[in-house]
């Protein structure tokens, strides 16, 4: 006999590491807008293990048509430009997972989304990564890593960033950071307590969830 009951998400190896950390950050019973939503991965995780209201916003339609063949409520839209039309405090989460870096004024969606959303997390590839250093002193090109994958002419990530880089955005938007995670090259969160310079340079990623002040 088949054991049919369901798996926690400790032992989910079928799941990128971003999309846990993400899923254990959200409450149970949430509304979940998640921008940027691609096959809707995510938006599936947090609705058959969270049981969230989970909406989506994602610019390509090959992308939108997964999510729907998933089941999920998904509009086609733009980051950029279609956030300013929700109104305030309608959701309890607005994510943004790997993102960040496509999007063109991302200080502006960042706005947007702790307006519209209690909480906001971010997941973003960090650019501080000691691969990327090393690729750029040595090779003296734009890097290419497992999360970072394609070439500079072909990718559509425009605003790079570091960890510490981040930080500081968040300052300047006045938001408060609630909880972070870095997590290095093999998927393991750094400690906690390190310091920014640390997660700076052995943190391949990061999550990030931002509440206002």
């Amino acid at each position: 006999m088949t054991d049919a009951s369901p798996r926690r998400l400790d032992d989910r190896n079928d799941v990128r590491v971003d999309h846990l950390l993400i899923a254990k950050m959200v409450e149970p019973n949430s509304r979940v807008l998640d921008v940027g939503c691609g096959d809707g991965a995510l938006l599936q995780l947090l609705a058959t293990e969270r049981n969230v209201d989970a909406r989506g916003i994602e610019i390509s339609q090959a992308g939108v048509n997964e999510c729907v063949a998933r089941g999920l409520s998904v509009i086609q839209g733009d980051a950029d430009t279609d956030l300013s039309g929700y109104p305030d405090d309608v959701f309890d989460y607005v994510i943004l997972s790997q993102t960040l870096q496509a999007t063109r004024c991302p200080k502006v969606v960042l706005e947007n989304m702790l307006r519209i959303g209690r909480r906001a997390i971010v997941s973003f590839p960090n650019f501080g990564h000691w691969r990327i250093r090393t690729q750029l002193m040595f090779k003296g090109r734009m890097p290419i890593t497992d999360s970072l994958s394609s070439p500079w002419y072909e990718t559509q990530n425009i605003h790079f960033c570091t960890v510490r880089d981040f930080v500081a955005l968040v300052d300047v938007l006045g938001a408060r950071i609630e909880k972070a995670v870095a997590i290095n090259h093999f998927g393991a969160p750094l400690r906690v307590t390190a310091p920014w310079w640390v997660w700076n340079m052995f943190g391949e990623q990061a999550v990030f969830v931002l509440s206002r002040k």
